[in-house]
């Protein structure tokens, strides 16, 4: 349906309506004004939290004790070790396993860490293997 123009000949010609209380409003402002609306405000990241996978803590044999607990008494401080360890969740249960390569500075025994020699922490009873990779 075509409209005929001359119905708009009273007004086409007229000035655009300027505020006379306020600036106009930046074309940035105008433009927010018709983004998408999120009604339930952090729901998209809680939905992303919770189908963000952990991994339960493996919990070692008496074996594997006594063979990581002879590993740590026998470190070689001049070879370089691969750790690999748990790290608990802070949002939720689990947590995940990290691989560490690095030279062990020190075990501190009273506050349970291995110290690497890049001052990374790592608690003892997180540590479920450690291996001797390269001699010096």
């Amino acid at each position: 349906m075509k409209r005929d123009i001359n119905v708009y000949k009273d007004i086409i010609d007229l000035n655009h309506f300027e505020p006379k209380n306020h600036q106009r409003m930046t074309m940035d402002k105008r433009a927010s004004q018709f983004l998408p609306f999120a009604a339930l405000s952090g729901y998209e990241d809680s939905i992303l939290e919770t189908a963000r996978l952990t991994t339960t803590k493996i919990e070692l044999s008496d074996d594997d004790m006594k063979l990581l607990s002879y590993e740590l008494e026998n470190i070689d401080y001049n070879s370089e070790y691969e750790i690999t360890y748990f790290v608990p969740d802070l949002k939720k249960d689990g947590g995940s396993y990290l691989v560490i390569t690095g030279y062990i500075r020190r075990i501190d025994k009273e506050n349970k860490v291995i110290i690497l020699k890049t001052k990374k922490k790592i608690e003892l009873e997180q540590i479920i293997d450690i291996k001797k990779i390269r001699e010096s």
